[in-house]
């Protein structure tokens, strides 16, 4: 795409839920091109439902905007706000003669639906009050009869070049003259989106697949005003792993769901950009700036992409690797409990060593937070699988046993020295290493995998180290 500084992209949610990844994507999506093109990116909040709408939900969308860094120009635009914009637009449009009044009574739609249906046809309005003459007209507005506005769509078809798809064309026969404004005098979707979009000086409308056959509809509207008509990008959908839609009952859908989990911002925007997008090469994991520079429609896909959480986790793991300890530590603030916070403030520097050592076996902050439980507290109890193959064994007493009595003796714990002493006890007993870590290990972190486990004597100490194999040896099942 030729670069264009005069476009200006948008990107418009409905604060009426969670922003779901597929707007996230299509957020980032305007946004990149925005930012390769040196373009405007706006927002606007499309409010008009005042029932679902909410203020936790904008709150929500703002917040995961935020989280990302998806940054916009200027303050939002509220679509609730523009409704009487939107209906001075509607009636340019009567008085034009490119819409008219409606007076079917919804009962009578409600019939005519049915018979379609009843048929096995698709609703499509009959077009009855395109043929009212004026002394009907004036009757019914004497009469106070409620009406609707429509446009008027003559014979023919209306044919745009899709960015993504190429082009479309829709024959209006598949169409039927629909409302733009309500007998309350709200505006329907498509006459707000085309005034808000001409009015805000939106070029490039870039949105999700479902949004294709409005597209037509938004595209007579902008004809009949003699409005410039935006270029339009549909992207395809995100599904999940059966190829349906993404749902709740695949799992995780929201922003703020992967943020709770523990995925970082960058990891997640990354994977979000190469779902039905690639840069032309294997890279996978890129820096913003390498993704900007290497943006561009033509290389996204006409395919649905497919989420895949797992192959998410690999790269918030990859990412994870790369962060520093101290940032890693301020990450897992919101999980830690004060009691935990006051004990890393006490041995920071100790704590940052057991970061420096779990943070490339996780996939998520909160996955580190599982395996540094073990620094906080002694276990309250042990992995049933651990115990079953580990503490119910005639030897494990006597071996925690004999290696405490070792252990009691000595003041330096550094891993060097642990080491020594355990592979050195496990030498003499004529044992493997294993036979004898394996259920040290369960004593010491409650789990039956942990950071290596001469490196977790070191940061637990003597005291801590010596009373927990002491309490592993007091269980009953021992």
């Amino acid at each position: 795409m030729d670069k264009k500084v005069n476009s200006v992209y948008r990107f418009a949610p409905s604060p009426t839920g969670l922003l779901h990844v597929g707007g996230a994507r299509t957020a980032i999506f305007n946004w990149l091109l925005a930012k390769k093109e040196g373009a405007r990116f706006l927002l606007r909040i499309e409010d008009t439902d005042e029932k679902r709408s909410s203020k936790e939900s904008l709150d929500q969308i703002i917040n995961s905007l935020d989280w990302l860094d998806i940054k916009w120009d200027g303050s939002p635009l509220f679509q609730s706000k523009q409704k009487e914009r939107h209906k001075q637009i509607a009636n340019e449009l009567l008085e034009k003669g490119k819409a008219y009044r409606c007076f079917c009574t919804p009962d009578m739609l409600r019939e005519e639906r049915k018979r379609a249906e009843a048929n096995k046809k698709a609703f499509l309005y009959n077009g009855r009050c395109r043929q009212l003459i004026a002394s009907e007209i004036e009757s019914n507005l004497k009469n106070n009869k409620p009406f609707t506005l429509r446009l008027r769509i003559d014979d023919g078809e209306t044919t745009f070049n899709d960015l993504i798809r190429g082009g479309v064309t829709v024959k209006h026969a598949e169409l039927d003259d629909f409302v733009i404004l309500r007998s309350d005098r709200s505006p329907v979707y498509h006459l707000a989106v085309v005034v808000d979009d001409h009015d805000m000086g939106i070029t490039h409308v870039v949105r999700g697949d479902d949004h294709l056959s409005n597209t037509p509809k938004q595209i007579l509207i902008y004809e009949a005003l003699g409005w410039q008509i935006p270029i339009y990008a549909h992207v395809p959908l995100i599904c999940g792993f059966d190829g349906a839609r993404l749902s709740k009952r695949h799992g995780a859908t929201a922003v703020e769901e992967f943020k709770e989990k523990g995925f970082l911002p960058d990891a997640l925007f990354n994977y979000l950009c190469l779902l039905g997008w690639a840069p032309g090469d294997d890279r996978e994991l890129m820096s913003r700036d390498e993704i900007v520079s290497s943006f561009s429609l033509d290389r996204i896909s006409k395919k649905d992409a497919i989420f895949d959480e797992k192959k998410l986790k690999w790269m918030n793991g990859k990412y994870l690797s790369q962060q520093s300890n101290n940032h890693l530590t301020n990450l897992l603030g919101p999980i830690l409990a004060n009691k935990e916070q006051v004990k890393i403030e006490k041995d920071r520097q100790n704590f940052l060593f057991l970061i420096d050592l779990v943070k490339t076996r996780a996939q998520t902050v909160n996955e580190i937070y599982e395996n540094i439980e073990f620094y906080f507290s002694d276990p309250g109890s042990y992995e049933e699988k651990g115990v079953d193959k580990y503490f119910r064994n005639d030897d494990a007493i006597d071996l925690l046993d004999r290696l405490m009595s070792q252990l009691i003796k000595e003041e330096n714990f550094d891993a060097e020295n642990m080491e020594k002493i355990v592979r050195g006890l496990a030498d003499t007993l004529g044992i493997k290493a294993g036979t004898l870590i394996h259920p040290l290990r369960l004593a010491l972190t409650g789990r039956t995998t942990s950071p290596g486990i001469f490196d977790v004597m070191q940061i637990l100490g003597r005291e801590t180290v010596i009373r927990r194999i002491e309490k592993a040896l007091t269980r009953s099942y021992m």
